[in-house]
Order: C-alpha cells, then structure tokens, then sequence
C-alpha cells in the first residue's frame, strides 16, 4: 500500500530551487535510502516531506491515512542538542507532543507506550540518565525511540549515523533493520553508500539526475556503480 507518493516534485527555499523532477513512491514496509552529492536537496526533501517546507511545484500525496505530522523523525544533531540537559525519559515522551488534543498531560497509555519503546530499543536502564551525559550511539538510539513514539507508520532518519563509532554504527544500523522487518517504514538520507545498498529496498538518488529505483537496478546502473566505487 502506498504511503508516499512524489510527482515532478520541485525543491528549495526563498524561491531558489535544489532539486527538481522528483518522482517517487514510497509503499508500506520499503526501505528507502536517499543518497546523492553535497546540496543535492536531500535534507530539503526531508522538511518538505514533513511540511516544514512547502514544495516549489509538483506534489506529494499521503496514503493510508498518513499525514506529514504523523511521520517519526531523527534529525541530524547539533553541538547544542547533544548537550540538552533533560532525562532520557523527558526526550522520549516528548515525542508523543503531536499526539496532544485538550489534555495538557501525558496519559497511561502516553507513559506505556514510551516505556515499550525503550524496551524495544534496549534502554530501558537510560530512562532517568541526562541526556548529555551518554555515548553518541546511545544518545542516537533515544532520538530514535522518541521518533517512533510519534508513529508505528514510518521514520524518516538524516544521517542517523554520522559521527558513530564501527561498534555503534552496525548496532544502528541493525536496529533499523529490525524496526523495518516489523514492518516499520524507513527513509533514510545516508552518505554511506555500502549501508544503502546493503540494507535498502529502494533507492533514490538526487543530483543532475534523479533515479529512483529497487536496490538491483541502482547496483546494475551506471550510475549506481559509478556513485558506489567513488
């Protein structure tokens, strides 16, 4: 079923475009990698997808009930986020704030559903530690469990890797897979060529040339064999 589906999708910011000519879909249970060069628009695409920024022209259709605030999503981290002062805990449930009607507290079912997470993810043991004081990787796995207390639909994850060790990059990586195996949607922006195309379903990528394409047919193309021995 489809979730997202992109056409002749344009990209930018005070009327300059970045990217234009995209077209894809992105169906239920797809693991989608988003690769390309330096300012090919790929964290654009991101904000727009989830309506932080309004597309230059073409469209973006939402499938099975699936709006843009109802998209988890791990950003990349800066100096000032990595040094928050607040409890593992705190960071996570505050990923249920979207979910909010006219309560202005969390309920049971908000406290459960983070508590689950964390279990899911395997910190359950970091939910009163301060953020600022764990490892990159631990630090990334919260952001994660945070994401998905805002939806069991589908994640969008922008270098959610960068700056790990080998160690905590393959732990990352393996539970993202785990989360798409139980059928949790995956996008994900990513400069690691061999991860891509190790774990993805599908690939886009951006540049003079947008390809949108299944895993096989990148790694057969031109293109995908050039980008991947570069």
């Amino acid at each position: 079923m489809s979730l997202i589906k992109v056409k002749d999708l344009s990209l930018g910011y005070d009327s300059k475009v970045v990217a234009k000519d995209l077209n894809f879909e992105v169906n239920m249970g797809d693991y989608l990698c988003i690769v390309g060069e330096n300012g090919s628009g790929k964290s654009t695409l991101m904000k727009t997808l989830l309506g932080l920024r309004k597309p230059l022209g073409g469209s973006i259709e939402f499938g099975d009930g699936l709006k843009s605030t109802d998209i988890g999503y791990l950003p990349q981290q800066s100096i000032v986020q990595k040094d928050f002062p607040a409890s593992v805990y705190e960071i996570v449930i505050s990923g249920l704030c979207k979910g909010f009607s006219k309560s202005l507290f969390y309920s049971k079912r908000d406290k459960e559903t983070v508590l689950s997470t964390l279990e899911r993810l395997g910190i359950s043991s970091l939910k009163h530690r301060c953020y600022r004081e764990l490892s990159g990787g631990q630090q990334q796995r919260v952001l994660l469990a945070r994401a998905l207390c805002a939806t069991e639909k589908i994640i969008l994850l922008d270098e959610p890797v960068a700056g790990l060790d080998p160690v905590a990059t393959k732990e990352m990586y393996d539970t993202i897979q785990d989360l798409n195996k139980d059928g949790v949607t995956v996008i994900m922006i990513s400069h690691d060529i061999a991860a891509a195309v190790k774990y993805a379903t599908n690939i886009l990528h951006m540049g003079d040339d947008n390809v949108f394409s299944t895993k096989e047919e990148y790694l057969n193309s031109e293109l995908g064999r050039n980008f991947s021995e570069s």
